[in-house]
């Protein structure tokens, strides 16, 4: 069995970050999934994408987008910033210099952003950022390409049951700890809302052991 560590979303919250992925340096034998929402509303989105392509150069990677990033790659493609500003993009333009949308992304940055993946379907888990339909097959959404549900789904974090043929990892929903239900298992610890006395922390989940790291928020 392939072992992985998953990292929840991180908001621009880039010391936080550097400070978590010192802590999983020793673990260089695992498959690193991140699972999106690198960017917005945190300070310092910049130091977040740095960070992650520089640990990328000496660790192995997996990337999926969050709605976030979807969001930044959508105000470029549209040459119209108001939504993305409004959720949290305007934190991003400041950290990233980037005046308006009018051209394309700076690079590297935008190469990385339109790279990142969808999903994530190995052998024992399946990484997605926001989650899939509790009804639905796993194999029933990659068929019908529903892909607003992995960017956006939070209808299966209250479901009583989801039909999912393997434990799905993913993020997007705030939670005030790590849920690891059956088959849900759910990373976002709200680092950036840090003000929440619940939220705050940026959590590391070592799979199969299903053992958690966390950090919490600090920008000094």
């Amino acid at each position: 069995m392939k072992k992985y560590i998953a990292i929840g979303d991180i908001h621009g919250c880039g010391k936080t970050l550097q400070k978590l992925l010192n802590r999983l340096q020793k673990y260089d034998d695992r498959i690193f999934v991140f699972i999106g929402d690198y960017i917005d509303r945190g300070p310092n989105s910049k130091l977040v994408f740095d960070s992650i392509m520089k640990f990328a150069e000496q660790n192995d990677c997996v990337f999926l987008k969050g709605n976030h990033e979807l969001m930044m790659e959508e105000a470029f493609d549209r040459k119209f910033a108001g939504y993305w500003t409004r959720n949290g993009g305007l934190q991003t333009m400041i950290s990233m210099g980037i005046k308006n949308v009018q051209s394309d992304m700076p690079e590297p940055y935008g190469s990385f952003v339109k790279d990142t993946l969808l999903y994530y379907d190995a052998e024992d888990y399946f990484f997605v950022h926001a989650g899939l339909p509790p009804m639905a097959t796993i194999n029933q959404v990659l068929e019908n390409k529903d892909l607003e549900s992995m960017l956006w789904e939070r209808s299966h974090i209250d479901a009583p049951k989801v039909n999912w043929e393997k434990p799905v990892v993913f993020g997007h929903t705030p939670l005030s700890k790590p849920m690891l239900d059956g088959y849900k298992i759910g990373i976002d610890t709200g680092c950036v809302f840090h003000n929440n006395p619940d939220l705050g922390k940026l959590t590391a989940l070592l799979l199969p052991e299903k053992e958690i790291i966390q950090e919490k928020y600090s920008e000094f």
